[in-house]
């Protein structure tokens, strides 16, 4: 019997586990793109930074000002901080955090997907939430997988 593989493919995860440098840890920019890259936001190499920007901008409100933010809000935010975005792009960057379940959208507000436990405002709840939800399933599907391997 032939599987076609593609069709299984619920979603695909990219986590990285990078080094954590003395220049990594300088600058909030360097942190931030750190970050992306760990948790497969953007790609090895990558030189754009709009998808950074749009990322540095939900950790902000989330973690710093601890409110959910507006398309407005972020656009100012990220204005300020690195450079004029276009709505257009801006939107395209949400819907891909919101494709890879990092981020979730409710009345106008963006916000990172809250933590089953703790304060949503809690970057330590929301880690552990974030990593618990993408690799518990995998997990226990390959559990699954393995124990039904020993019986074959």
């Amino acid at each position: 019997m032939k599987v076609n593989e593609a069709k299984l493919i619920e979603r695909e995860l990219t986590l990285r586990n990078l080094q954590m440098t003395k220049e990594v840890m300088e600058t909030r920019r360097s942190i931030v793109r750190w970050l992306a890259l760990s948790l497969g936001v953007i790609s090895p190499g990558e030189t754009r930074l709009s998808a950074v920007s749009v990322l540095d901008a939900i950790l902000y409100f989330q973690f710093t000002d601890r409110k959910d933010p507006t398309v407005p809000e972020l656009i100012e935010y990220i204005g300020k901080s690195w450079g004029a975005i276009n709505e257009k792009t801006l939107r395209y960057h949400l819907l891909q955090l919101k494709r890879a379940t990092i981020i979730d959208n409710e009345k106008g507000t963006y916000f990172l997907v809250r933590p089953d436990i703790g304060d949503k405002y809690d970057a330590d709840s929301w880690i552990r939430n974030y990593l618990d939800l993408q690799i518990c399933p995998i997990r226990d599907k390959v559990t699954i997988a393995m124990k039904a391997l020993r019986t074959r």
